[in-house]
């Protein structure tokens, strides 16, 4: 006879040991992956290329304004990093300043090749003055020029993170909250940098005899 009520048999449930989560993988140190590409690791070349790319982008395509332009001078930057690494110095610059300033300089050669006259430049940084926060004509001028002895004097005077945070910020058109995330510090921190660089900037300039 078969029961109304079938028995079933018993599960008892196992409980799955806990995993731990996964341990994070370490962010290879910039100077270690400009020694790695120096060695000709393209891995570390792909590494840097993913972390500096955005960066590099946004300060040509600010200097370019063109964006097929832009597009060869990263490729250009990015290039010259993998062929030249071994030059790099972390006694004279950290990774974010060295690339910072290839694409500035990269950027800067480009539209001197197509436009030979500055007046492009300058019609630009006036259309963008409300960007800058310490904005003074006369050391812009200077600073765009670079061509005074005392000019790149009074920068070598700086220190690295005043010069790095002008450059990116004054130079480069770029936010402070921006210039923050390419450096790895907080907008206050590069706002301060760059008010304490641009004084002294000043203090060391003195006044206009030197923009010719």
């Amino acid at each position: 006879m078969v029961s109304p009520h079938p028995t079933f048999p018993t599960i008892t449930p196992t409980i799955p040991a806990q995993r731990s989560a996964p341990e994070p993988i370490p962010r290879e140190p910039d100077a270690r992956l400009m020694a790695a590409i120096a060695a000709g690791d393209q891995a570390a070349f792909g590494a840097l290329f993913v972390r500096f790319s955005a960066g590099v982008q946004r300060i040509v395509l600010t200097v370019v304004r063109d964006p097929a332009q832009s597009d060869e001078v990263v490729q250009e930057v990015f290039l010259t990093i993998w062929r030249e690494a071994a030059r790099f110095d972390p006694a004279r610059s950290s990774v974010a300043g060295y690339v910072t300033m290839l694409a500035r300089g990269k950027a800067v050669d480009r539209v001197r090749a197509s436009q030979a006259s500055r007046s492009r430049d300058e019609r630009y940084r006036v259309s963008n003055l409300d960007r800058h926060d310490h904005y003074d004509p006369v050391i812009e001028l200077a600073l765009l020029r670079e061509e005074s002895s005392q000019v790149r004097s009074a920068l070598a005077g700086l220190t690295r993170f005043q010069r790095e945070a002008i450059e990116l910020h004054y130079l480069d058109g770029l936010t402070y909250l921006e210039v923050g995330r390419l450096l790895g510090v907080s907008a206050g921190t590069v706002k301060s940098r760059v008010r304490s660089g641009m004084a002294s900037l000043r203090l060391r300039l003195g006044g206009p005899d030197w923009v010719g």
